[in-house]
């Protein structure tokens, strides 16, 4: 899909999949082992020793970081603010944003006005993935092709028109281990009945079409792909990137262009079936950890919420979070999302 690797047919990386599972084919697979696993890790009790075929939950880091709007008045700009929200993780903190003059405002024509995201690129096309070596279970070109299915993935679950408008990720999810049955019922809860313990937004980017649409085409992302050897000779995908999407009201007529910030970090593990149960083309999730600006404080609709001029009156509020730039990639997702669990709302300089 793009530069930074060389591309094997979807036939012959299944084939290979199959063959790597083949080899060890009279073992006996232990699919309750796992349950039983997380029973005694619940209650205190020692878990049986780690079965050899048995798929262990991986721990993803939860830590939402949310930063609603923060109105700060500059007496010299001519009183129209940006807007912000940053989550990161699960739970999360919010924020706000300082105002901006006119002549730098996001318009329908030029959505990324103002901002540093006018200068990143498009999309998919701008993640280069880095070069593919033997690593691992995989050889060189089995790399290459994991590296381009985790791009798949971040295209699928965040840049996506239909599922930026709310539809459901089905090619993301598709391409996700489902033996990985915690990470499957939690998707599907976050997707039927989203609230703050399963949140959507944590791996998808998602606008509720009856409010919102995105403005053109286009979607400006940075961010980079790295790789290493993971437990048990997986490869292990991790994916660093932000991404910034142009708003405007659904209703007809519509010109105020705001924008939601959001950089996920997500790590992928391109298991060894002949070690982990899971399916050809498939990756374990490992952690998943988000920040987002102007996407909403406390909001757990499964859709993000940006705010607009009419309502950042009502968002004048202290805020006790940190202060942000949104687009300052520099500090590491353990800085801005340290720990699991519910974050204060922050303030972000600018959208």
């Amino acid at each position: 899909m793009g530069k930074g690797g060389t591309s094997i047919p979807d036939e012959e990386w299944e084939r290979f999949l199959r063959d790597a599972e083949a080899e060890t084919a009279g073992a006996p697979e232990e699919p309750s082992a796992r349950a039983r696993t997380v029973a005694h890790r619940q209650t205190g009790e020692p878990g049986p020793p780690e079965g050899w075929r048995t798929y262990q939950q991986p721990k993803p880091s939860r830590g939402r970081a949310r930063y609603l709007v923060g109105f700060l008045v500059a007496v010299a700009l001519l009183g129209v603010s940006l807007d912000p929200g940053r989550v990161a993780g699960w739970f999360g903190r919010g924020g706000g944003t300082a105002p901006v003059a006119a002549e730098e405002l996001p318009t329908l024509d030029e959505p990324f006005r103002g901002s540093p995201a006018a200068g990143w690129g498009d999309g998919g096309s701008a993640l280069a993935l880095p070069e593919a070596r033997a690593t691992g279970w995989m050889n060189k070109a089995q790399v290459a092709r994991a590296l381009e299915r985790s791009r798949d993935f971040l295209v699928a679950s965040s840049l996506d028109h239909g599922v930026l408008r709310g539809e459901r990720p089905d090619r993301a999810i598709a391409l996700m281990n489902p033996h990985q049955k915690d990470v499957r019922t939690y998707v599907t809860a976050a997707l039927r009945t989203p609230n703050a313990e399963h949140d959507p937004l944590l791996l998808f980017s998602r606008f509720a079409p009856s409010k919102l649409r995105v403005v053109g085409k286009v979607v400006k992302t940075s961010g980079r792909i790295t790789y290493r050897e993971g437990k048990r000779g997986a490869v292990e995908v991790t994916t660093d990137v932000t991404y910034v999407y142009p708003l405007v009201r659904a209703a007809a007529g519509s010109d105020e262009v705001t924008r939601t910030i959001v950089r996920r970090e997500i790590v992928m593990g391109w298991d060894n079936p002949a070690k982990v149960m899971t399916e050809p083309g498939t990756f374990t999730l490992i952690s998943y950890r988000s920040d987002t600006a102007n996407g909403g404080c406390t909001n757990h609709t499964g859709y993000f919420v940006p705010v607009f001029t009419a309502e950042r009156a009502v968002a004048e509020v202290p805020y006790d979070g940190a202060v942000v730039d949104p687009y300052d990639r520099n500090p590491s997702m353990d800085t801005l999302v340290p720990d699991e669990g519910q974050g204060e709302c922050g303030t972000a300089t600018r959208l």
